[in-house]
């Protein structure tokens, strides 16, 4: 599909997707900065309002639910008060959620310092869930999977995909599509999905430096082919991103526009992406809307999400 084709976009109310990974309540703490602190040289922010919002897995199903699918999410948080929190705002953004209490953990939370629109701090609280407490998700995992007609796998290495390999294998084995934003060099518990959705960094750190685009597309079909994926989807930035498939590259450039913010960006194009399977659209269809989608939400600050009128909209 070329930019001159017209698209229209599908109804989203039919559509179900679950969203399983790792959750986090993203906190923020807005002020101005007017001068340096005598104690060190830091700038010193006056606080004066904070936001709070799901973030990771939790913001992947707030942007499908607002593209107007119907939504479920599973993951595990703490016995504390930050999981109430993320609880409470799950469920107003029209989320069905399945959170498990791990009392043995803090729910991880991501706090940002901003001011002028720009981030001056990040201080993140986090450990792993309890593997044990994990097993008892597959269940619930099954149950999930096949009420919905996709599943999205969110990894930010937190721990709490540990089975994610018996997950697809579940989902598959249920006829489900099955899309996965991945972290970290070991890709094999990925086999076997339908789409990998790295970024540029993340695609590098398990393909290695390329150095022409003949070079990257060869070790996308080489990575793509090892693990049996129909497709292989590297968001590259302000290069807009690519498909590789069997027999094919796809590419979409970037939408024009000034960037605030990048952070929750790949929680977008994941979420449009599967909103667009889970209505029947080809990969083709769901790659450029998902373009359009990530073009929005980066001229937005913080974890963001996007409308089905927003995109009508581009």
């Amino acid at each position: 599909m070329n930019g001159t084709e017209r698209l229209v976009l599908p109804s989203f109310d039919g559509a179900r997707v679950l969203v399983v990974g790792d959750v986090m309540l993203d906190r923020y703490w807005f002020g101005e900065v007017s001068r340096i602190s005598p104690e060190a040289p830091v700038p010193v922010i006056k606080v004066e309002r904070s936001e709070e919002r799901p973030g990771g897995a939790a913001n992947v199903a707030r942007n499908a639910a607002a593209l107007g699918a119907s939504v479920s999410l599973l993951s595990v948080v703490g016995k504390d008060e930050a999981g109430d929190a993320l609880e409470r705002l799950i469920r107003g953004e029209r989320v069905t959620a399945v959170l498990y209490r791990d009392h043995t953990i803090s729910t991880t939370i991501k706090l940002r310092a901003v001011a002028r629109q720009q981030q001056l701090l990040r201080i993140d609280f986090e450990n792993q869930p309890n593997h044990e407490l994990l097993k008892h998700t597959l269940g619930d995992f099954a149950s999930m999977a096949a009420e919905a007609d996709v599943v999205i796998l969110s990894d930010y290495g937190k721990g709490g995909l540990t089975h994610i390999g018996r997950m697809i294998e579940i989902a598959r084995q249920a006829q489900k599509r099955v899309l996965v934003d991945p972290k970290g060099d070991d890709y094999e518990r990925y086999r076997g999905a339908t789409i990998v959705t790295p970024n540029r960094n993340e695609f590098r750190e398990v393909a290695g430096r390329w150095k022409s685009e003949e070079d990257m597309a060869e070790r996308a079909q080489r990575l793509r082919r090892s693990l049996g994926l129909e497709g292989l989807l590297v968001t590259r930035s302000e290069e807009g991103m690519t498909l590789y498939r069997e027999g094919e590259v796809l590419h979409e450039p970037a939408q024009a526009r000034e960037v605030f913010d990048v952070s929750g960006a790949g929680d977008t194009v994941i979420a449009a992406l599967g909103v667009m399977l889970a209505t029947g659209a080809d990969l083709r269809q769901a790659m450029r809307v998902a373009n359009l989608a990530a073009g929005v939400v980066v001229g937005k600050l913080g974890t963001a999400v996007v409308t089905r009128e927003e995109l009508l909209k581009e």
